[in-house]
């Protein structure tokens, strides 16, 4: 098992670092803080022995604890594209999968599309000094490779076959990682932010969508919500989502706890619980304060709406859905898009800043203070960018402050120059 040394660190864990528990402590001073495998703890200061750190607990205990017995927590920042199916080519020929798998290794393995078959797949397997090419039918829902064996996805596929050849000439041992492509649970699990499933209960579904399931949990006597992806392809849009949350820790954004990737295909994305529905006008500030630390960080968020702000059971209201955000740099598919609460540059351009946030920031208030009504009403969708352009704005709604209202009209300047995000945080708090 892997262990992390504070003495193999190039410098020492700032304070306010978060590491997870790689084996059990109980302790054998009064001085020491036991703890259990899995447990996340927060360093606080580096003690004279090198090998110790002084940390607390969830519950705010403090005390000593091993160095090597813990992992820092890291924000997954790969420097290639995460993949829950890094073994997958997509579309390649005969004669580059045979190249890719050169020189043969027995066991090692790729999948691509069929060339011959569209719609189905090809396992590509080395074995005995050549590769062997094995047709994957999708027929009815399912996949197959001798119509005895069936599988919902690529994923459950693979997995049976490393664990038994069953047919084929080899076991699958070693999988052909596309070029650029890190494993999607390697480097979860690097970073320290993969949970053991164990520790999970789930219970009653609170939300449904086109992905899964959206139910509350039980992790290790917390209660929490919980992603269920099951489809290898949607899992592998909600690992975005999941490594954005990794490098986000604020108080008014909701926070990831962990995750969970099973050989099956099936991902859990773990959360802190928010037991509320429906925004204050108070809530505005802390939507203020995570939009701060977004562009602090060089992130723009993309989906701002009233429907991505939840509230705590403590009355703090906190960002979620981080599925479309993305660095600052970054372009995004605007089919994507929610086009009502999107600004008319990020949708004509592609081009995303702080300031395309301020313009859903805007729609977002017009949506708490008209108690929740769809944005642009009596206008169809088709015509909203044209209405926008051509410099219609939406209504003062009813009882709202003429401040607030310019606050507003303010946030849908057509020049996105004009957005000064900080004189918006200031006049908004």
């Amino acid at each position: 098992m892997e262990t992390f040394c504070l003495c193999c660190e190039s410098t020492p864990w700032p304070q306010g670092t978060e590491c997870v528990a790689r084996y059990n402590f109980k302790g054998t001073s009064e001085q020491d803080l036991p703890f259990n495998k899995g447990d996340v703890l927060t360093i606080i200061v580096v003690t004279k022995d090198p090998n110790w750190y002084k940390a607390k607990n969830a519950a705010g205990r403090e005390g000593t604890i091993p160095a090597n017995y813990v992992q820092k927590r890291e924000g997954v920042k790969s420097g290639g594209k995460l993949s829950l199916m890094p073994w997958f080519h997509g579309k390649i020929t005969r004669d580059q999968a045979e190249r890719l798998l050169y020189p043969p290794q027995t066991g090692e393995f790729l999948v691509r599309e069929s060339t011959n078959f569209p719609g189905d797949y090809t396992l590509c397997v080395s074995c005995d000094g050549k590769v062997e090419h094995y047709r994957i039918i999708y027929h009815d829902g399912k996949l197959t490779i001798d119509d005895e064996e069936y599988f919902e996805n690529l994923m459950q596929l693979v997995e049976h076959y490393t664990k038994d050849a069953d047919g084929l000439c080899t076991r699958l041992i070693k999988p052909k990682l596309e070029e650029g492509t890190v494993a999607a649970q390697d480097e979860f699990s690097r970073s320290g932010w993969v949970i053991n499933r164990k520790d999970l209960k789930l219970q009653q579904v609170i939300g449904k969508g086109e992905f899964g399931d959206v139910k509350v949990g039980d992790y290790r006597g917390t209660k929490v919500a919980v992603k269920c992806i099951k489809n290898d392809a949607t899992a592998q849009a909600f690992i975005a989502e999941a490594s954005v949350m990794t490098q986000l820790r604020h108080n008014n954004l909701v926070q990831l706890l962990g995750v969970i990737v099973e050989e099956n295909g099936s991902l859990y994305i773990v959360t802190e619980y928010m037991a509320k529905v429906g925004l204050s006008l108070s809530d505005t500030v802390d939507v203020c304060e995570a939009m701060a630390y977004l562009e602090a960080n060089n992130f723009v968020h993309r989906d701002l709406a009233a429907r991505n702000v939840l509230v705590s059971d403590d009355n703090i209201a906190k960002v979620s859905d981080f599925g479309l955000t993305k660095e600052a740099s970054s372009t995004q598919d605007t089919a994507k898009l929610p086009v009502k609460w999107t600004s008319p540059e990020a949708l004509r351009e592609k081009k995303f800043s702080t300031k395309s946030d301020v313009w859903s920031y805007g729609i977002l208030l017009w949506e708490i203070y008209s108690f929740g009504r769809v944005p642009y009403p009596r206008i169809p969708l088709k015509d909203v960018v044209p209405r926008v352009e051509s410099g219609y704005k939406m209504d003062c709604p009813d009882g709202c402050p003429e401040v607030v209202y310019n606050i507003m009209k303010q946030c849908w300047n057509l020049d996105p120059l004009k957005c000064i995000i900080m004189q918006l945080y200031l006049l908004a708090i």
